[in-house]
């Protein structure tokens, strides 16, 4: 009987202890998850960007005051803009080198930085917060554009954003590069033991996706190893007839930008 109370005791014991454990896991994961999801990097803000082509930079007052910073690189009879959001990490001191594939096409590109990113101010918060600064950015550059002149693109975290800005409003079109089905769902491959309700970014493309009206290009490498490219064939199956779908061949999750079958194709829908 002792022995039964005993081995009751310890088995009460190291389950308490793995409880703890869990929760301590947990809270950290809960506490430190922008982080996790986001690598910002900063810019002073007197740092002069330096590229060999016409840009501007446009600093804009979001809906709780935190200025955002962005760069307007611009083309030669623009035919309108590509307003892009970028991944997540790097900031336009890197990402302004993806501005001269676009502006050669003749379409302007506006690129983002984020909250925390670059000379952009504040810290990233939660998903509502993103989407916020997004929309005010964008329409902002719709005083400056017409709506049916500016396509929507967006790359890996960023396509999640884009796809939820194009439902909201009606650009000319939407670029997914990378994009994930449900960042819920990819969040949790990576952390299985963390719960969905403490998440503070779902990002749930896949709903937003079949209730969009204007034309989606898809394109998605299919070595991508960080967002598997499963993720796209499963979106490509929500596609409305104005939809496409564009595999790349031996690309990975990095430098779609530069893929020349990427550009192909980019040319044929920007022209």
């Amino acid at each position: 009987m002792e022995m039964l109370k005993t081995l009751k005791f310890l088995t009460i014991v190291l389950l308490a202890f793995f409880v703890v454990i869990y929760v301590v896991i947990v809270s950290y994961v809960y506490f430190n998850q922008v982080g996790m999801v986001f690598q910002s990097a900063q810019l002073s803000k007197d740092y002069q960007f330096d590229y060999q082509q016409k840009f501007e930079e446009i600093n804009i007052t979001s809906f709780d005051g935190i200025k955002l910073n962005g760069l307007l690189f611009k083309a030669e009879n623009s035919k309108g803009l590509v307003f892009y959001l970028h991944g997540n990490a790097g900031t336009l001191e890197t990402w302004g080198k993806i501005a001269k594939i676009y502006t050669r096409l003749g379409y302007d590109i506006f690129i983002l930085d984020y909250r925390s990113f670059g000379k952009s101010e504040g810290e990233i918060e939660n998903e509502e917060q993103l989407n916020k600064d997004v929309s005010v950015v964008y329409k902002t550059l719709t005083k400056r554009y017409p709506e049916n002149k500016i396509i929507i693109a967006g790359y890996s975290i960023g396509s999640g954003l884009a796809t939820i800005l194009a439902y909201e409003n009606h650009p000319k079109a939407l670029i997914l590069q990378s994009p994930y089905f449900s960042f819920t769902e990819l969040s949790s491959k990576r952390v299985p033991f963390f719960p969905d309700f403490l998440k503070k970014f779902s990002l749930e493309t896949y709903e937003y996706l079949p209730k969009i009206k204007v034309p989606v290009y898809i394109f998605h490498g299919m070595k991508d190893q960080l967002i598997p490219y499963e993720n796209s064939v499963r979106l490509s199956q929500l596609l409305k007839s104005n939809g496409h779908f564009y595999p790349l061949k031996d690309q990975e999750h990095i430098g779609m930008n530069e893929n020349s079958d990427f550009q192909n194709q980019l040319k044929i829908i920007l022209q």
